[in-house]
């Protein structure tokens, strides 16, 4: 079979093994849950995954962006082993214990924010929205949550109504959660043409102004969030002035600002946190993802003030900030420091716009590529100039690179966008493996 330094495929993908373990899946687990690569991981190292067949591949999904320093680090692995030496769960509401506070401390010292600040936590990204939201409304008194177009916040139904997608996410679910409504989220590749980035925030910024006057009254709403960058809607960075503006609307109306950084948290833009890159400071920040390594783990950082809203017993949940999930944090942020992170997110960017731009001169298919950091994805359209999506081009990618040992995902609202999530500790000769072959698979795909 195929090998190179890195990717060495000893049998088809999905091997053997994976195909008995595939037949039992289909068998006792639902077909609801999506998978993206089509065989099971046996041991994974970094940025290299082994599965059940001994085929060895790259991973460029990180678990969708979870695993920000890499599979299994040893020393959370050693610290994760140590807590378990110790206790596992006592329930925090029942007996608390140091790490939930060390944790919490760290996160209110490392969030944007020269203000007083709290934090809770939780088990994933879905329920630190649902809670952010909870007590943005007991905080402010009022009803309705602003999201944006095409923003994805979870599955569970607060987050699931805050997100834009309908298929697969909400395609017959509803009804969904009263007062939740979209707000216009700049796409500047698909704006119309002639206008500027400029043009393009101040037409969707008036859009909002309009809002309050034909839906909702700017004085009933309690919060809007946002993704400083689009995960899921497909890795879209608006520009810095938009996130300002938004945060001015909120200042004017007394309207609390979300940032909503579970993907795109801990160094993935080459900041700690995405928001920082515009200098806005939210008054809540949702994290999980890459908080835990893996490990279930999220939290809820904000205002003192805003936080102290919700009274005793009012927010929380038996698993909540799990020991293991506390101590696998401390050291994320530690490794994310001591290794800096945030500068080789940078480096993969660079890395990344330098290959696919010079590819995208030659590959008509590719229609905008696009990074903040370490969030890379590339636009695959039928046309450069009408720019039609080509979410069929885009899935057989996906699924021949997969078969090649390098695992990618896709996103956006019309499925046409690959998007890479690397573990930031990939070197660069993984890296550039794995880029390798992705281009390979798009050049014979778009020459079929």
């Amino acid at each position: 079979m195929s090998r190179r330094k890195w990717i060495n495929l000893k049998t088809s993908i999905p091997g053997p093994v994976a195909q008995t373990l595939i037949k039992k899946r289909e068998t006792h687990i639902p077909k609801g849950p999506f998978n993206t690569s089509k065989t099971f991981i046996k041991d994974g190292k970094g940025a290299i995954i082994t599965d059940v067949d001994g085929n060895r591949l790259i991973d460029f999904a990180g678990a969708i962006g979870s695993l920000n320093v890499g599979h299994c680090p040893p020393e959370l692995v050693a610290k994760v082993k140590e807590q378990m030496d110790q206790y596992i769960h006592p329930c925090f509401h029942v007996m608390m214990y140091e790490p939930y506070i060390q944790l919490a401390e760290k996160l209110n010292a490392l969030t944007p924010g020269e203000f007083a600040k709290k934090t809770f936590f939780l088990n994933s990204g879905a329920e630190a929205v649902e809670n952010a939201i909870k007590i943005a409304r007991k905080y402010t008194k009022r009803r309705a949550v602003l999201s944006f177009e095409r923003g994805f916040h979870g599955r569970t139904y607060m987050a699931m109504s805050l997100t834009s997608k309908v298929k697969p996410y909400k395609d017959g679910f509803g009804p969904f959660v009263p007062d939740t409504y979209k707000l216009p989220y700049p796409y500047y590749y698909r704006s119309q043409k002639g206008m500027s980035q400029y043009d393009v925030d101040i037409s969707l910024l008036n859009r909002i102004e309009d809002f309050f006057l034909n839906e909702v009254p700017a004085d009933d709403v309690a919060a809007i969030i946002i993704e400083p960058v689009q995960g899921e809607g497909g890795f879209l960075t608006p520009s810095d002035f938009f996130i300002q503006q938004i945060k001015v609307i909120c200042e004017k109306h007394k309207i609390l600002f979300i940032a909503d950084e579970i993907q795109t948290g801990f160094a993935r833009t080459g900041k700690l946190f995405a928001i920082e890159h515009s200098g806005v400071f939210p008054d809540l920040i949702t994290m999980s993802k890459s908080l835990g390594a893996g490990i279930p783990i999220s939290a809820v950082t904000g205002r003192a003030d805003v936080m102290d809203a919700c009274e005793s017993g009012e927010i929380g949940g038996t698993y909540g900030g799990s020991p293991l999930g506390c101590v696998a944090a401390l050291q994320v942020i530690e490794i994310i420091e001591k290794q800096n992170l945030e500068k080789r997110a940078k480096e993969i960017s660079t890395i990344f716009q330098k290959h696919f731009k010079q590819l995208q001169k030659n590959v008509k298919q590719i229609g905008d590529v696009r990074s903040i950091g370490a969030m890379c994805a590339i636009e695959l359209v039928k046309d450069e100039k009408t720019k039609e999506p080509d979410k069929l081009l885009t899935g057989r990618i996906i699924q021949e690179t997969n078969s090649r040992g390098v695992v990618i995902l896709g996103a956006g609202l019309y499925g046409n966008v690959i998007r890479l999530l690397c573990p930031l500790v990939i070197t660069d000769e993984q890296l550039k493996e794995g880029l390798e072959v992705l281009s390979e698979v798009i050049i014979e795909e778009t020459s079929r």
